[in-house]
């Protein structure tokens, strides 16, 4: 441990005799006043500001320095925020019936969103939990045996994921698929426990479960936020299964009938990543046969030699060309951009705002990939969120919700078309026509292998979580209600027989790590719209998948005004900020994906007339 970290630690640790400005008034008696519940609220975001920063510095280094000291760091500061936040939850109850300036009432009901722990041990089993389950996904490996029954070398999830992209024989995918879902039993019991307490803490706060108290964060009530959901995902479905059944086709002429079954469910390990959520890496069976551009990203970006940093610096000339500053000369300092040699790390791509001034990093193993191209677009979009919103009081200082912060950076990348990369300098004009008439579907597929293939795992995440959370799944049956789902919404089976004390959901870093999954859904939907604006704004009138805003300042102008709103409004009012609409429409996902809808449809057909021969 560095004497950096330690002194850090060490000074953190010093408990005060004073009793803190939010104490006193969860002490103070009488009638509250407005002028006090003023005095509060500032009193609280400067003790929640200065801890949120602290809190943030130990995760950083927890993630990036994965030790038994580091995860007791990380918790030990997650630990301090989660108290104070608790004190000043409760403490916030005594202004609830005060008519305050809206400003003020948002902030506090948002201070009452959180967890709660009267009980300062399950408040450390809490964080300590939390700590661990991240750090054992994060060194999660898969060791095989070898012919003569020794331990073979050892495989980090990065190295199966390449397996499962690129093998096409189905008995070694299998052999990934379930080597990776062998690991996460290892933390079932602990996932459980965090379960109990969690709940624990969301009934302080008069939430019946955390999964209640999740879904109450979308200015609306919970069950109108889970109706939001459905009505979302049936407007899309049609799409989705559209692209399954052509998938089906496909893969059975790949594997044969006896590994793809004509009806039911496909076996999940077959479609190119770990958990299924994105097909990009079928795109070499589900190209169209004839017209398909040839023109492959990762082999330009591998071939020219492209560096992490040069991958960073494509995605921040977009955003610098929208009239966005350029990124602080401490982001490329204290950034991780590639994985190390020498420790572990957590290697999802992640974003951080360490303070409320320009410290931004993100954290990310990037290697010269198309999809890892589209990525560093993708995480640029949430620093420049943090970046647009941190002049916001801390309560503010976030995504309208968080759908929001995952649609900026997706709503970008729908830019990354082929008159973006010939701009920059990484297609010419043959390749862009290299295809002829089918080069546009070929294009649009690959995008829905990655858009439309994860819209039913984005929703059955949480749907799944919140079944947990309110106890109607019980520990023993979290591998059967998680299949149960996959099956349902998604089309796929495991490929494999349940396994005695599974937890498939666990092998999922979002769960592993309690990250709420609903915003990656609704961030699908949302960045379709933010991109129908944008192109309006632009001036572009043609079809929606061709447009590309590089470059334009006044769409940049547009977003930026909304980025600065952080969550100071209701989100309705910030998508109307950026869209002139006021409720989500899954309706632009599908303009944009129409010309692939009909090309799916007429491929399906022909399928399906030809197994009737």
């Amino acid at each position: 441990m560095s004497s950096r970290i330690l002194s850090a630690l060490l000074a953190a640790s010093a408990i005060s005799v004073a009793i803190s400005p939010v104490q006193a008034h969860a002490a103070a008696k009488g009638k509250p006043s407005v002028a006090e519940a003023e005095q509060f609220l500032a009193d609280a975001e400067q003790r929640l500001n200065k801890l949120n920063n602290e809190q943030a510095r130990g995760a950083w280094v927890g993630a990036n320095f994965i030790t038994d000291d580091t995860e007791a760091i990380s918790s030990f500061f997650a630990e301090r925020f989660l108290t104070a936040s608790g004190e000043v939850a409760i403490a916030a109850r005594r202004y609830n019936d005060l008519k305050l300036k809206p400003e003020s009432a948002r902030k506090l009901k948002l201070l009452q969103q959180t967890l709660v722990f009267s009980d300062a041990k399950e408040r450390e089993a809490y964080t300590t939990i939390q700590a661990a389950m991240t750090g054992a996904y994060g060194k999660g490996k898969y060791c095989p045996k070898n012919a003569d029954g020794t331990v073979g070398t050892c495989l980090a999830l990065g190295e199966m994921e390449k397996v499962l992209a690129e093998s096409r024989d189905p008995a070694k995918l299998k052999e990934m698929w379930v080597g990776w879902h062998a690991q996460s039993p290892a933390y079932k019991d602990r996932y459980a426990e965090y379960v109990a307490l969690s709940n624990k803490g969301a009934k302080q706060m008069g939430f019946a479960d955390t999964g209640l108290m999740w879904r109450a964060q979308y200015d609306m009530p919970p069950e109108a936020f889970e109706a939001e959901m459905e009505r979302l995902w049936q407007q899309v479905k049609p799409l989705y299964d559209s692209l399954h059944t052509y998938t089906r086709h496909k893969l059975r002429q790949t594997y044969g009938p006896d590994v793809v079954p004509a009806s039911g469910p496909i076996p999940a390990h077959l479609f190119g990543n770990m958990w299924s959520q994105t097909w990009d890496n079928l795109y070499p069976i589900l190209k169209p046969a004839t017209g398909a551009s040839s023109y492959d990203l990762s082999k330009v970006l591998e071939t020219r030699g492209t560096s992490a940093k040069d991958m960073t610096a494509y995605a921040e000339r977009f955003y610098t060309s929208l009239g966005m500053q350029k990124l602080p000369e401490s982001f490329w300092e204290r950034s991780l951009l590639t994985k190390p040699k020498d420790r572990d790390v957590v290697c999802h791509a992640s974003a951080w705002p360490i303070d409320e001034k320009d410290d931004v990093r993100i954290k990310m193993c990037i290697t010269p990939t198309a999809e890892n191209f589209t990525t560093i677009h993708h995480e640029l979009g949430h620093i420049y969120y943090f970046l647009g919103y941190n002049k916001q009081p801390l309560l503010f200082r976030t995504g309208a919700n968080d759908g929001f912060h995952e649609a900026i950076g997706d709503t970008v990348a729908l830019s990354i078309t082929p008159d973006y990369l010939q701009k920059v300098g990484l297609m010419d004009a043959n390749q862009a026509d290299n295809g002829g008439a089918d080069a546009e579907v070929g294009q649009l597929l690959r995008r829905a292998l990655s858009k439309v293939a994860i819209l039913p795992f984005a929703y059955s995440v949480d749907k799944w979580r919140w079944d947990v959370y309110s106890g109607k799944t019980k520990p023993a049956d979290y591998d059967a209600s998680w299949w149960k789902l996959r099956e349902q919404m998604m089309g796929m089976q495991r490929p494999a027989p349940l396994a005695a004390g599974g937890f498939d959901a666990g092998a999922k870093y979002h769960v592993a790590a309690d990250v709420p999954y609903a915003r990656y859904f609704l961030a699908d939907m949302l960045q379709f719209q933010f991109h129908r604006a944008l192109c309006r704004e632009a001036g572009y009138t043609g079809p929606l998948h061709r447009c590309s805003v590089y470059g334009n300042a006044k769409a940049g102008a547009k977003l930026q005004a909304m980025l600065a709103m952080g969550s100071s409004k209701p989100w309705p009012e910030a998508l109307k900020a950026i869209s002139g609409e006021e409720k989500i429409d899954g309706g632009a996902l599908l303009d944009y994906f129409a010309p692939l809808k009909t090309w799916l449809d007429a491929q399906n057909r022909q399928f399906a007339a030809a197994d009737k021969k």
